[in-house]
């Protein structure tokens, strides 16, 4: 399967603070906060939702294409994500911007403030999908995640146009786009990807209900934090399939990025989609349990093991066949 990953790439500067965010906020002050948080813990990793994902995808033995706009800074990170199973080939480097900065703080119950500088982003709108898909021999799947938000529109507009099929992931760029731009987005998309706060969000911004949302879209899948996932197709009863238990917890930085890996691999591998969830759900919990989105590894026997602690031993085995073997 041919999956192009459009969206962002970034650097990701991630701080811990020993404490509580919500103990810090009063209610009455909060429309002159001034806050600084004494952090006791700093990494910077690769990060970027469209590089979270594509790197997922290659370490589950996929060939994904990276599409997004990069600064002249990407040399280390193109031959990371190169060694990785990424291609790289459709990367735009700008020649005056640098890679986008995500610098973002997590407290002790798990709440991020984070900001996101978009760099080298900006000029992703530029990018047409056309000679991406001639270069490959065609695109199954274009997978249109944060953004600059011009080339969002862009990409789903032109997946339209082209007929490519293409799954929409608006994700944190909901807060920018108005209720006009996400119908847009929306509208035809294969599948929809958002997690319980973007969803209501999205029906709030354009207006739609959710038989409405449903009616624009193929598969809407919704993820819900410790709940698990929630996958909805018309005309059938809704699937839900629980997380994979985590056996530590030290940052959420790129959950819902390692999950949307996880299921378009399963996609690709043509399983159901409670299979393709379930496999989401184990590179999720990967995630969690590492500092950075992309320092997991995927053991074939412990994840095996962890599918079947978790889903039982026919599932484990099912997506077992698919699984790289190193």
């Amino acid at each position: 399967m041919r999956i192009a990953v459009t969206g962002s790439v970034a650097t990701d500067h991630l701080m811990r603070f020993p404490g509580r965010f919500a103990e810090q906020l009063l209610a009455d002050q909060l429309a002159k906060v001034s806050l600084s948080f004494l952090v006791d813990e700093l990494v910077i990793r690769r990060g970027g939702a469209a590089a979270n994902i594509a790197f997922g995808l290659g370490r589950l033995g996929l060939r994904p294409i990276l599409v997004g706009a990069v600064g002249e800074d990407f040399g280390d990170y193109r031959g990371w994500l190169d060694s990785n199973g990424v291609d790289t080939a459709s990367v735009r480097v700008s020649g005056t911007a640098h890679t986008a900065r995500f610098i973002c703080t997590t407290d002790e119950d798990l709440n991020q403030i984070a900001s996101f500088y978009p760099g080298a982003m900006n000029e992703a709108a530029e990018i047409e999908l056309a000679p991406i898909a001639e270069r490959a021999g065609g695109l199954d799947l274009v997978l249109v995640s944060p953004n600059n938000p011009a080339a969002m529109l862009r990409h789903s507009a032109e997946c339209r146009e082209r007929g490519y099929a293409f799954a929409a992931d608006p994700s944190q760029q909901l807060a920018l786009l108005d209720g006009p731009q996400i119908r847009e987005l929306v509208t035809g998309a294969a599948y929809l990807f958002c997690n319980e706060y973007e969803k209501a969000l999205l029906a709030s911004k354009t207006g739609w209900t959710d038989e409405e949302i449903r009616a624009q879209v193929g598969v809407w899948v919704t993820t819900l934090g410790k709940d698990g996932i929630a996958i909805e197709v018309p005309g059938a009863e809704r699937i839900r399939v629980p997380v994979v238990p985590a056996r530590d917890t030290p940052d959420p930085t790129g959950v819902g990025d390692g999950f949307r890996a996880g299921f378009l691999a399963g996609l690709s591998w043509e399983l159901p989609l409670e299979r393709a969830a379930q496999v989401g759900a184990l590179i999720a919990t990967l995630v969690l349990e590492t500092v950075g989105p992309q320092e997991y590894t995927v053991d074939p026997s412990d994840a095996v093991k962890r599918l079947s602690e978790a889903y039982g031993a026919d599932a484990a085995a099912e997506i077992a066949e698919h699984l790289p073997t190193a």
